[in-house]
């Protein structure tokens, strides 16, 4: 849920009453993105929110639980796109690379993707669901290249470099212009990992 639906959604229910858990979730990941880790406090999200602090208190008995909760959750919205995956199998491999790529340069993704990856920086936890992730993306790359013909070792090397460029663009992008603009060139991408030549 974006950050305008949620103000929308607690101005028509009577200040903090209407959040959920969810809301204050995506605040997180929001904060994450944008601010870093430091800036996830209970002050600064309920001012951000526009509602006191027994609003928080309702949901998440203090920031650790609140933090616990947000690695959680990164993990269980993590396994919902993986999942996605499996609804490209029956295309063919260029096909479903490039709609892999599609998944993990949407908007949603990058936001949350970016804030993870900053709080993995400092945090093991973070760090440890980062990375089981990373694995089953990388994974899916490589099916994609070794389906096409590539060897193992080729396909292996190719899904890493794929994925740190895509690593490197979350990290470079400041607009939606530049995240657009990597989306735009994911074809040219694709296609000069899968040649075989």
């Amino acid at each position: 849920m974006a950050m305008t639906e949620v103000r929308e959604r607690k101005r028509g229910q009577g200040g903090g009453r209407g959040l959920s858990a969810d809301d204050w979730i995506e605040l997180g990941y929001a904060v994450l993105a944008e601010e870093g880790l430091n800036q996830v406090k209970i002050d600064s999200l309920c001012r951000r929110m526009g509602v006191t602090k027994g609003s928080f208190y309702w949901h998440f008995t203090d920031i650790a639980a609140y933090r616990q909760a947000l690695v959680e959750r990164w993990g269980e919205w993590s396994d919902e796109e993986h999942k996605k995956f499996e609804s490209l199998d029956g295309l063919p491999p260029r096909e479903r690379l490039l709609g892999l790529i599609a998944q993990l340069t949407s908007p949603r993704h990058w936001m949350i993707e970016r804030a993870m990856r900053e709080w993995a920086r400092t945090d093991p936890q973070a760090r440890a669901s980062i990375r089981r992730s990373d694995r089953r993306a990388r994974d899916a790359v490589r099916r994609c290249l070794v389906d096409h013909g590539l060897d193992e070792q080729t396909a292996s090397m190719r899904a890493a470099w794929i994925f740190a460029m895509g690593v490197g663009a979350l990290h470079l992008s400041d607009s939606e212009e530049d995240r657009a603009g990597a989306g735009r060139h994911s074809a040219e991408l694709v296609d000069l990992m899968l040649r075989t030549d």
